[in-house]
């Protein structure tokens, strides 16, 4: 099968070689998205407000690929802290995730000067 590589409009340039997205037939795959905004600058100073900046980039690359949260099947979350900030983390994401559960993995990294990456898998058009 043929990959669509995905680039979210009006998003900066990947710094590293990379593609923040791949949609694979109905899968789409997304890089792990970090708190990042358009000009490369990190948002937020706190877990909370990071991971809000990380879903919206999420959003962006599933969009860009025809998908939107509704459709993930798989989350994998890096924390910096793991167990100091995984309840801010945690509000935040089921906020955005609404009544849809993907699965998810959570686990402690040592991330590059943020505190929260997230990737996901999604079943494009799956809606849940």
């Amino acid at each position: 099968m043929k990959q669509q590589l995905l680039y979210p409009e009006g998003a900066p340039p990947p710094t590293a070689p990379y593609t923040p997205g791949i949609r694979v037939g109905e899968t789409l795959y997304t890089a792990g998205q970090a708190p990042f905004d358009d000009n490369n600058q990190i948002v937020g100073s706190d877990v909370a407000a990071q991971t809000e900046q990380v879903f919206n980039n999420l959003e962006r690359v599933l969009a860009a690929g025809g998908s939107t949260l509704n459709d993930v099947v798989k989350v994998t979350a890096h924390l910096q802290d793991l167990a100091g900030d995984f309840a801010a983390y945690n509000e935040v994401y089921a906020r955005r995730f609404g009544t849809h559960r993907p699965t998810r993995t959570t686990v402690g990294s040592t991330l590059g000067g943020f505190l929260v990456e997230i990737d996901a898998i999604a079943v494009v058009g799956s809606g849940s």
